[in-house]
C-alpha cells in the first residue's frame, strides 16, 4: 500500500471514529478514560499536536470542536453528567 492511500485510510478512520464518538453522547469522557485510557480531550490534543507538527497552528478550543462536533462547553452543558 502506497503512503497516500494509507492517509486516506487513517483519514477515513479517524473521521469515523469522531463520528462515533459525537453520536454518542451517552459515553462520557471519564468512562472512555477508565476503559480505553483516552477520552475525546486526548483524541482532541492528539489533533492538535498532529496539526503544529505540520506546521498548521489550531486552538485547544478549534481541535475540542473538530473531536466534539460543536463547542466544548456547549457539549458539556448538554451532555457531561455527573460521575455516579
Amino acid at each position: 500500500m502506497d503512503e497516500t492511500k494509507k492517509t486516506e485510510i487513517e483519514a477515513a478512520a479517524f473521521e469515523r471514529l469522531v463520528d462515533h464518538l459525537q453520536e454518542r453522547t451517552d459515553v462520557q469522557n471519564i468512562d472512555l478514560m477508565e476503559l480505553a485510557g483516552f477520552c475525546r480531550n486526548c483524541l482532541s490534543r492528539w489533533y492538535m499536536e498532529a496539526a503544529d507538527e505540520r506546521g498548521v497552528p489550531i486552538s485547544k478550543d478549534e481541535a475540542r470542536e473538530i473531536v466534539y462536533g460543536m463547542p466544548y462547553d456547549e457539549w458539556k452543558s448538554k451532555y457531561q453528567t455527573e460521575r455516579s
